[in-house]
């Protein structure tokens, strides 16, 4: 009973959100008001406020009141980052499928936005990878060239959730570095693919450049395998520690 009150109060405040009866930044009633307002006891309401403040819709400051945050897409989505994070583990396949799915759209939507300085950055990227290169230093490079192209995709909730999609996939790809000895050569050539496209103005090649690049760890890892060991929290592939 108790729950249903307290979703009856989550559903009152989210509602109020919708109609614009509370803004992005504005302050919530006094407790006791708000409890009033909606039809619930007080202790309800800070139940409702607590799990609203948890996925960021509310932000309860001590002493200061109850505030409605920003809304901003990475503030909303910071939970699903967190699940994903759990799950890591056991879902690196259902994770790329999303990416395969999702980031070639990004890749062609960034495209007529990405400036001259974006493409000095992206080709800063690739001259810094090499055949010598180490595991780290590619990992960290495919995510930050992925990263940028998708935060100049127009849609934030896109790109938002690419982020927190790349961060959940980072050890698939160690491993694969770990394993393919053509690693690096392979990521940089279909890189430059991408770019080329990109700076071609060719949104649509962009695009099946992005899927084929996704894809093709995905189809790796359904080959070769990932040893738990290798996908869990804090182990590394190479030593198992």
């Amino acid at each position: 009973m108790a729950s249903a009150v307290s979703d009856k109060a989550i559903s009152a405040i989210k509602q109020m959100v919708v109609d614009g009866q509370l803004m992005p930044g504005d302050r919530l009633p006094t407790e006791k008001e708000l409890a009033e307002t909606i039809g619930v006891s007080r202790n309800s309401l800070r139940e409702a406020v607590k799990a609203l403040s948890v996925i960021r819709v509310l932000d309860v400051r001590q002493g200061d009141g109850t505030y409605v945050t920003a809304l901003e897409p990475e503030q909303l989505l910071e939970s699903l980052s967190f699940v994903l994070d759990l799950h890591q583990d056991s879902s690196h396949l259902e994770i790329l499928e999303l990416r395969r799915l999702m980031e070639p759209i990004a890749v062609e939507q960034a495209a007529p936005h990405l400036t001259d300085e974006d493409f000095a950055r992206l080709d800063e990227m690739l001259a810094q990878l090499n055949a010598d290169s180490g595991i780290e230093a590619l990992v960290a490079s495919d995510i930050a060239f992925h990263r940028l192209i998708n935060h100049r995709c127009p849609n934030a909730y896109l790109s938002t959730l690419l982020d927190s999609l790349a961060s959940s996939t980072s050890r698939a790809r160690v491993w694969r570095g770990l394993t393919d000895s053509e690693a690096v050569e392979r990521t940089l050539a279909e890189h430059s693919r991408i770019l080329e496209a990109l700076r071609a103005g060719r949104a649509d090649l962009a695009r099946a450049y992005a899927t084929s690049h996704v894809a093709g760890v995905e189809s790796w890892l359904i080959r070769q395998g990932m040893p738990e060991d290798a996908a869990a929290e804090g182990t590394d592939p190479a030593t198992g520690a």
